[in-house]
């Protein structure tokens, strides 16, 4: 039977040792890691081991590595895995879920902070200019399927809010000659009188399964992407139709076949994270940048017109939530859809980038990073995809509030129809809008093959926003069961706009090509100038034919040792970084730096 010791200490992720490969009957784990470390080899396994050391499943690949001279091609020189320790490399698995891996999870916490921080003060490839661009700190909010339980605090009196300890109101508390006190429909009471506190587990759970609205909700989860999508179009929109009020120019282009095309001036760039709610619900936090537009370089960050303001992009942003409204396929257990809206609560904060006001870039790229490692922990589920074969384990119609929500993905995402063959479809079933000739607004410059233009006539693009969606070839649910252990949501919970900010891959490679580098000697600039340059540095080319050889470690002894000196790296990463906070009299605002 495998071990379920906690091999990661003062780590989320319990059970590591299951993730061994083999199991060294007649050893504790404690035995299994001295018999490894009275080995001759143990410093070298060590050195081997070093990338993934942290790694709580790493990835073991066998092959071999050829060396190989660039110019001539010729091979110089050939090392299989055989003759490596434990006959593998290992490769850290780079999982982003903290309870899945807390090194890897960690890694890439601190890269989306630098890459969300960029967006807003630069750097990393992104030119500084960008801190002068008016941002906004956006969430948006998924509307109310049913009533939950909640803690309330309308008077804070704490100086963190992250950390608050104040007297929270009553859960949902009823005046006796109100008519909805009492029991709901299905005799269960409707009020609560609890004063919850921070980390309550009844949170974020109905006070009746039964009125509770699961269908609506695992649907909104799978339709809350292509709702956002809908929003950043409808705040572009909004913005063009600004600048044209205010007689800005269009930007004109000319494309690659040569012809003149115009865009707005000013330009919307996004970044966004995805949050699951202690209901099971979406809500996404964003950080919206307003861009300009270069006509020479569309690729170009540039600023807006000095028209634009926050407030306008603040404006932008509140009138595309309240506008945009649509309603899903037909289903056949909801012939009409479900309507897909944001909730209520749309919150607006203008972005700092000089350290002065309530949200600053370093607040704002700390919060969304510590989102961007969690998943479905806040509802008390955590498993890998479901099958037909394990989806008994996790889906019950009578059972609790996550129970329900996974069984309302498997049913609605069920086989709807029947397949039509091929010889008996027809060859154009999709019915042809209307469509007119091609014609330019004379308002707006907009091409469009519209009878009015979308961009210019509002009673024209408000029904184009509130429009179903269009049905797809296939049953647009199916996804539902693929992401039932998601709740539905099968999203990237972060994700930005092109412009925004340099990539992950980027911030992967800076990191390998700055460790191959590390140990070795730099030649610093002299007085006179840069060194002189010796000749072309010789580089070699590693070309590998690697395959898949396993997941986990061999043994637990190996996954104790590797996964304590991760921990313990971790400890003294955190201890130095509190400690150089302590000394410059400041709060650390988000994760550690990588090392790039």
């Amino acid at each position: 039977m495998a071990s379920t010791l906690d091999l990661t200490p003062r780590a989320t992720a319990r059970g590591v040792g299951s993730n061994a490969d083999t199991i060294v009957y007649g050893y504790t784990a404690a035995g299994a890691a001295f018999q490894r470390a009275t080995r001759p080899d143990y410093f070298g396994w060590l050195e081997h081991v070093r990338a993934a050391a942290g790694c709580t499943r790493p990835i073991r690949l066998s092959g071999s590595l050829h060396t190989v001279d660039p110019t001539t091609g010729r091979i110089l020189d050939s090392r299989h895995t055989d003759a490596m320790p434990d006959a593998a490399i290992y490769t850290a698995c780079g999982n982003r879920r903290a309870t899945v891996c807390p090194a890897c999870a960690h890694t890439y916490q601190r890269d989306a902070f630098q890459l969300l921080r960029a967006g807003l003060v630069g750097g990393k490839g992104i030119p500084e200019s960008v801190a002068r661009h008016p941002a906004v700190f956006a969430t948006f909010t998924a509307p109310s399927f049913g009533t939950v339980h909640a803690r309330v605090v309308k008077r804070h009196t704490c100086r963190n809010r992250r950390r608050c300890d104040c007297r929270a109101e009553p859960c949902h508390a009823r005046r006796a000659t109100d008519p909805t006190a009492g029991l709901c429909p299905h005799g269960r009471p409707s009020v609560c009188w609890a004063r919850h506190e921070t980390g309550d587990t009844v949170l974020g759970r109905p006070l009746c399964l039964d009125c509770y609205d699961h269908d609506h909700q695992v649907v909104w989860n799978l339709f809350s992407g292509e709702l956002w999508h809908r929003t950043k179009q409808a705040a572009q929109r909004y913005l063009a139709k600004l600048a044209h009020k205010r007689g800005v120019p269009r930007v004109e282009i000319r494309t690659a076949s040569g012809k003149l095309r115009t865009l707005p001036p000013v330009r919307l760039s996004p970044g966004k994270v995805a949050e699951l709610q202690a209901r099971g619900a979406v809500h996404f936090h964003a950080i919206a940048r307003l861009d300009g537009v270069e006509p020479d370089d569309l690729d170009a960050i540039v600023p807006p017109p000095a028209d634009f303001t926050t407030n306008d992009l603040v404006d932008a942003l509140r009138h595309a939530a309240r506008q945009i409204a649509f309603h899903t396929p037909s289903h056949p257990d909801q012939p009409d859809g479900w309507p897909i809206t944001w909730g209520e609560q749309v919150d607006l904060e203008p972005i700092t980038t000089d350290g002065t006001g309530e949200v600053t870039d370093g607040m704002v790229a700390g919060y969304l990073a510590k989102y961007a490692t969690k998943s479905t922990e806040a509802t008390g589920h955590t498993s890998t995809r479901l099958t037909a074969d394990s989806i008994g384990d996790y889906a019950d119609p009578d059972g609790d509030h996550t129970a329900r929500l996974i069984d309302a993905c498997w049913r609605i995402g069920r086989p709807t129809g029947t397949p039509v063959p091929l010889s008996q479809r027809s060859r154009d079933s999709r019915p042809r809008p209307g469509f007119v000739e091609r014609w330019e607004c004379p308002d707006c410059g907009t091409h469009t093959r519209y009878a009015a233009c979308p961009v210019c006539v509002a009673a024209r693009q408000a029904a184009l926003d509130t429009e179903p969606m269009k049905p797809a070839t296939s049953n647009p649910y199916a996804r539902l069961r693929r992401w039932a252990h998601m709740l539905g949501y099968g999203g990237h919970f972060l994700t930005k706009a092109r412009r925004y900010s340099v990539t992950f891959r980027l911030l992967r490679d800076t990191r390998v090509q700055f460790r191959r580098h590390e140990h070795q000697d730099h030649d610093h600039p002299t007085a006179g100038g840069p060194p002189v340059d010796d000749g072309a540095e010789e580089t070699m080319l590693i070309v590998g034919t690697l395959t898949f050889a396993g997941v986990g470690w061999h043994t637990t002894g190996d996954a104790l040792l590797a996964n304590t000196a991760a921990a313990m790296a971790r400890e003294r990463r955190t201890t130095g970084r509190e400690e150089l906070a302590h000394e410059l009299a400041t709060t650390p605002a988000g994760p550690v730096p990588a090392a790039a």
